[in-house]
């Protein structure tokens, strides 16, 4: 997690200078980008809450996205990860929201994605999305890869 605090520190001072707050549902990363911004000290002033949204299940009982929901919409892609990221904001009532799903490998995902592949977005007044292929299947480096992807994306979103 070394490698994810300057960036958390980063949000955290922009997110707390403006009053802001934040929401996280993440998949592949398994709870990395929340362990980040909760390692912060004063995380209460701006972490509203997070997810790890990894099944089907998760995704109905923690953001309230139904089978209905998800009728045109494929997990592991920008449009997916921005359903998520606007359902987790709203349902946090929070300003910002960031949301990530992927394949973190050894292999790809059942939808056809290869390891490596993660859709991340952004919810919030600018709201932004970004697809990375990190082009192995290390697990565990894929999830530092997802976490440090979707953190510097949020970053830009508050920069502008």
């Amino acid at each position: 997690m070394d490698s994810l605090k300057p960036v958390a520190n980063r949000i955290a001072a922009l997110l707390k200078a403006r009053g802001q707050t934040l929401s996280i549902a993440e998949g592949s990363a398994g709870g990395l980008m929340s362990a980040a911004m909760l390692a912060v000290p004063g995380a209460s002033a701006y972490f509203m809450g997070g997810a790890v949204v990894y099944t089907r299940v998760a995704r109905r009982v923690l953001l309230g996205l139904s089978d209905d929901d998800m009728r045109a919409v494929r997990p592991s892609t920008a449009n997916y990860s921005r359903l998520m990221a606007d359902a987790c904001r709203a349902r946090f009532a929070t300003d910002w929201a960031i949301a990530e799903s992927g394949a973190t490998g050894p292999t790809g995902n059942r939808y056809g994605d290869a390891a490596g592949h993660a859709a991340i977005a952004v919810s919030g007044p600018v709201p932004a999305d970004l697809v990375l292929e990190t082009g192995h299947g290390d697990r565990e480096g894929n999830m530092r890869a997802f976490a440090q992807a979707a953190l510097e994306l949020l970053e830009r979103s508050l920069i502008g």
